[in-house]
């Protein structure tokens, strides 16, 4: 229940951070106005006491959110992927944040899968693991199917986790609106906005079904792609909190001297992670939006190897096209075409001057483009960006930054397996492909085929809506008594016209 009895729930969130040394460091990461930092430290320093010591060999902010527990720590994963909230470098700090919970007994896994499966664990499976991981939402066990032979990964939800993320969210959704009216400014940065998006996505981690999904559609789209893989869901062995897959081997990403010694192209594997993303991204406007190291291995074959789809990013395919454009603009370094995209897609409002705009770009990317490739960085891209947007009115795309977070996660990690990789050069092939195929006349053809379809599956009605758009025209003192079923009253008699006559030429059009 969303009401200020979580006022207390916010003293010992504040205490924790207080007596971690924690408080000073985020408020200075987000830039905090005096009033937030005085609300903050008096909720925080005089019930210092009342805080968690946590584990004094972690960073403080880590310290502090593996402290508070598991729903904590998964809002600070959640929030690495917003840098426009928490700012780009306490974004870094939150993604290297580590799920360093105990694991709950094994029985008690086996109990959930008897449960769930309705059988019990030596007749499924012919071995067993305990834990092999242990993270905020659940553990994973090392097993080997009995009917099949075939090993497998088997994740299982942690008891009691539901009740425990739904108390804290509460908390979370005061402590959203206590920053909103304490810090008008905020309220561009979407924070009740945020703290909804992290309880779908956490409500949503909570179904193994759901992730089964992410995993088989993921699979479906990626079948085609060369040098990438990842493990298959055995549905008949899965449920609301079990969640079974196959086990796939392979080293770590982030071990470079392990992958340059089992003799992998690592420059090949870091822009083949970039390539895939955008692929995934740009193509299929599906993609795995938690591709840190953890989620990412190499096989033995040098395939990427990815991992865990309770976090996949969906955007439709005209916001694809409107990012792939402004991404191509900046690989091109046309800052007047990236400009015109901004004012055109309505992201930058049409009071401001355009050219400014463009000119304000330019100084966001020539930086970039004029360092070696070491030292090109899409989070500094983002960063300078963020700055611009926000002088110019824009309001946050909510929409596009799942998608930009999730790209300078992964750019990190390709620059961990490969320091001198060019992110410029390794996206440019992707987007340039998809520029090509997606805008421009063979694109418009495309379009044009969907739309007949749509409106061709509306052909049996075309006859009646232009008959009683006809009739109330003729009758306008009738039609006014009556409630109409297919036209909106009022709709001029010539659009139902030009929907007929549009459907019999497109359909037409499919057809030839």
């Amino acid at each position: 229940m969303r009401g200020p009895h979580n006022l207390l729930r916010l003293i010992r969130t504040g205490a924790t951070f207080e007596r971690t040394g924690a408080m000073r460091a985020v408020l200075d990461a987000v830039d905090a106005p005096p009033r937030l930092r005085i609300a903050a430290r008096v909720m925080g320093w005089p019930f210092r006491w009342l805080g968690y010591k946590g584990d004094p060999d972690l960073p403080p902010i880590t310290r502090a959110i593996t402290a508070l527990g598991p729903a904590y720590i998964k809002f600070g994963q959640i929030l690495s992927t917003r840098a426009d909230v928490v700012g780009i470098e306490m974004a870094n700090q939150l993604r290297m944040l580590q799920d360093r919970l105990p694991p709950f007994p094994t029985d008690i896994a086996k109990d959930i899968i008897l449960a769930d499966l309705r059988q019990p664990v030596d007749q499924l499976f012919s071995e067993f693991s305990e834990p092999v991981a242990a993270a905020s939402i659940a553990q994973v066990h090392r097993a080997r199917v009995r009917e099949t032979g075939r090993e497998v990964a088997v994740k299982v939800l942690r008891p009691g986790i539901a009740a425990a993320f739904r108390r804290d969210i509460d908390a979370f959704h005061f402590a959203a609106g206590i920053i909103e009216f304490l810090s008008p400014g905020s309220r561009r940065l979407r924070p009740r906005d945020v703290v909804r998006h992290f309880e779908a996505t956490v409500t949503g981690e909570q179904d193994m079904r759901l992730e089964a999904a992410n995993a088989s559609e993921f699979a479906e789209n990626t079948k085609g792609d060369a040098g990438f893989a990842l493990p298959v869901p055995h549905w008949e062995l899965s449920s609301r909190r079990v969640l079974t897959a196959d086990w796939v081997e392979g080293l770590p990403m982030g071990d470079r001297a392990a992958l340059v010694a089992a003799g992998h192209d690592v420059s090949r594997i870091a822009t083949r992670v970039i390539q895939l993303f955008l692929q995934h991204a740009l193509r299929d406007g599906f993609f795995h939006a938690d591709m840190h190291h953890g989620n990412l291995k190499v096989g033995a074959n040098g395939d990427v190897l990815a991992y865990d789809f309770g976090i996949m990013g969906e955007i439709d395919e005209y916001t694809r096209r409107i990012y792939a454009e402004i991404l191509y603009g900046f690989i091109q370094r046309d800052y007047r075409r990236v400009a015109r995209v901004h004012f055109e897609a309505g992201y930058v409002p049409r009071d401001r001057d355009e050219a400014a705009f463009a000119r304000a770009l330019r100084a966001v990317g020539e930086p970039i483009f004029g360092a070696n490739a070491s030292r090109i960085s899409m989070a500094n891209l983002l960063a300078y960006l963020f700055e611009v947007t926000e002088r110019f009115g824009m309001q946050t795309q909510t929409q596009l930054i799942l998608l930009q977070r999730t790209m300078v996660v992964v750019e990190g990690v390709a620059r961990s397996v490969d320091p001198q990789l060019n992110i410029w050069d390794a996206a440019k092939p992707v987007v340039s492909d998809y520029i090509r195929s997606n805008i421009g006349p063979k694109a418009l053809a495309g379009d044009m085929a969907r739309v007949a379809q749509t409106v061709g599956r509306y052909g049996p009605l075309l006859p009646r809506i232009v008959e009683q758009a006809l009739w109330d025209r003729a009758h306008p003192e009738q039609a006014r008594l009556v409630q109409p079923v297919l036209v909106k009253r009022g709709a001029p008699v010539w659009l139902a016209v030009v929907l007929a006559l549009g459907a019999g030429a497109a359909v037409g059009i499919v057809l030839v």
